[in-house]
């Protein structure tokens, strides 16, 4: 086995994207074709035990069983691959052990602080309302960012009938049993026994409802939950006395899907911390990527996002588990470049994601021009950012973190470009100038040209950075639409997931897009020219740019042609 320099190239896919299960993609790695190509591999969490946004939403971090195993890693450990893994810091998902037993025991749950009681936090900022949440003051919440239309709140009942508000920054879905006919005889009969409420004069049988208006209300209710109606919604015309009942039985039989947030300030939530970082190092991270961190830490009155300094409390908390763990950290953020908040993170003695990168070659190669990229890369240098650096990944080409680095209209002429190649738009709740990207694969966002793809591979693997390679631009695949219109509402990420056979792959690797690329790969992962602690020098002569890279006295310079797309390796 070659000697790996100690920033190689990071494979990023998910357990079931290369023919299906993690052994697949373990398979395909032990493939003579691939030998010393990665040296780690970034598992998205659906490796995890998860039940919704493609694994962002963890129930526990066992391991998946119908995708992976801990052999597969261990094969994996046997190829000289460490991992990158997903540590989810902000929220759980309800179906954590952690909720489960909160609905289950309410206010005595061993859990009743893990979660964030929305009123609770709110006490005595604001008034409650009719619906049993607190509104919190306007001079307390006009500056806070939510990542959805309305309050962050998810209302759950508990066992003894309360209805309790629960802080919810992401996904939420309440789901009701529908009933039939005994279902709705036995629940007004329930409701009648627990409210003492007498029976109705103008039914025989002893005042209990007919089978006949029962099956007419339970075909009302389950009409207007197949029409998307909220229970308070539906309306039960002349059934109107059994409303009541009614509500509750769908009440007390709900279930919940969504993303519950952590309450940080509970010693039980740091417990968690603990187990969940020293479980990820047993599986062989090296890395472990923070998502949504920057929401976690909540205050009255501050912005919801990286709150300061409480954030940067909070992440050297965890770096000091993750030490012990011997894992590093790689916290995930995004933001415009005038922020500066890349920089600030690296000043924290963090690695960061160079974000930047995507949008920035794209922009250069429409350019015939890699000034900006000398930039980018000379700053990153002189600075000592350690970054992550990829060109497509499970998300979108983040291009509005170029704001600041290069004009607003220089910005949406790229968007516009990508959109013309077939690349979707993703806006945050209506507001295009707050934040979004462009979904794509990267290979359909160059044109689905092959030179401009291994051009862009080739700059890749010599700019600064540890570099993360999302398979499916690996194997040149372009824009899934068909998947997209499948996923339905929402469902604009799935344009670059599409899930790999063992056939295609096969026949892919004999694409010399996809050779080429591996040989890219596997220079850079030998070559000791590079690292982390290497010198970049970069020249320019018109269109062409010469990245030259010199570590122990080896050296390596890319000489690449903005203007025709070629490159030469020297």
């Amino acid at each position: 086995m070659s000697k790996f320099v100690d920033n190689g190239p990071m494979l990023n896919a998910y357990p079931d994207s290369m023919g299906g299960t993690l052994d697949d993609i373990v398979t395909v790695l032990e493939k003579e074709e691939f030998k010393d190509t990665f040296s780690s591999f970034y598992i998205l969490p659906s490796i995890y035990n998860t039940d919704l946004d493609r694994g962002f939403s963890v129930i526990d971090y066992g391991i998946n069983k119908e995708l992976g195993s801990k052999e597969d890693l261990d094969r994996l450990r046997a190829l000289g691959i460490d991992l990158k893994l997903d540590f989810i810091l902000n929220h759980a998902s309800v179906l954590s052990p952690q909720f489960q037993d909160l609905l289950k025991n309410g206010e005595k749950s061993k859990y009743a602080d893990f979660f964030i009681n929305w009123n609770k936090f709110w006490d005595g900022c604001g008034e409650m309302t009719e619906e049993g949440y607190i509104q919190p003051r306007e001079d307390l919440i006009k500056d806070m960012f939510f990542r959805k239309p309305g309050l962050p709140i998810l209302m759950v009942r508990m066992p003894d009938g309360k209805e309790i508000p629960y802080w919810n920054t992401f996904y939420q879905e309440v789901q009701y049993r529908k009933p039939d006919a005994q279902d709705i005889i036995a629940a007004v009969e329930d409701y009648k026994e627990a409210h003492g409420v007498a029976a109705s004069t103008d039914e025989q049988g002893g005042g209990r409802l007919q089978y006949m208006s029962a099956e007419r209300i339970a075909k009302l209710v389950c009409e207007g939950l197949d029409e998307g109606k909220k229970p308070e919604e539906i309306e039960f015309g002349k059934y109107e006395e059994y409303r009541a009942a009614v509500l509750e039985f769908l009440a007390n039989g709900r279930k919940y899907l969504g993303q519950m947030d952590l309450n940080i300030k509970s010693d039980l939530v740091w417990e968690h911390y603990e187990n969940t970082l020293k479980t990820l190092a047993g599986y062989g991270a090296a890395i472990v990527r923070l998502d949504a961190f920057a929401y976690a830490p909540k205050d009255p009155g501050k912005k919801n996002f990286l709150n300061e300094p409480d954030t940067w409390d909070v992440l050297e908390r965890v770096k000091g588990i993750a030490d012990k763990n011997g894992v590093r950290l790689l916290p995930e953020i995004h933001d415009s470049y005038s922020a500066g908040i890349y920089e600030k993170v690296a000043g924290k003695g963090y690695m960061t994601y160079d974000f930047f990168l995507p949008g920035l070659l794209i922009y250069a190669m429409e350019k015939h021009s890699g000034e900006v990229l000398a930039k980018w890369a000379n700053e990153l240098m002189d600075k000592n950012i350690r970054v992550v650096n990829m060109l497509g990944c499970h998300d979108g080409i983040p291009v509005l973190d170029l704001k600041g680095f290069i004009p607003d209209e220089e910005i949406e002429s790229l968007i516009q470009t990508i959109v013309g190649r077939g690349g979707l738009v993703k806006n945050l709740h209506g507001q295009k100038n707050m934040y979004y990207q462009v979904n794509a694969t990267y290979y359909s966002a160059l044109g689905a040209d092959e030179q401009k793809m291994l051009f862009a591979r080739a700059v890749q693997m010599f700019m600064p950075g540890k570099p993360q390679v999302w398979y499916l631009d690996l194997f040149a695949g372009e824009n899934d639409l068909e998947a997209v219109k499948r996923a339905g509402a929402g469902g604009h990420k799935e344009i670059n997931r599409t899930n790999l056979s063992n056939e295609a792959i096969k026949e892919m690797m004999k694409k010399p897009v996809v050779q080429k690329q591996l040989e890219l790969l596997r220079l850079r992962n030998t070559n000791p020219a590079f690292g982390f602690d290497a010198k970049l020098s970069i020249t320019q002569d018109g269109s062409v740019m010469n990245f030259t890279w010199e570590n122990n006295g080896s050296k390596i310079t890319l000489k690449a042609d903005f203007s025709t797309y070629n490159y030469e390796i020297i």
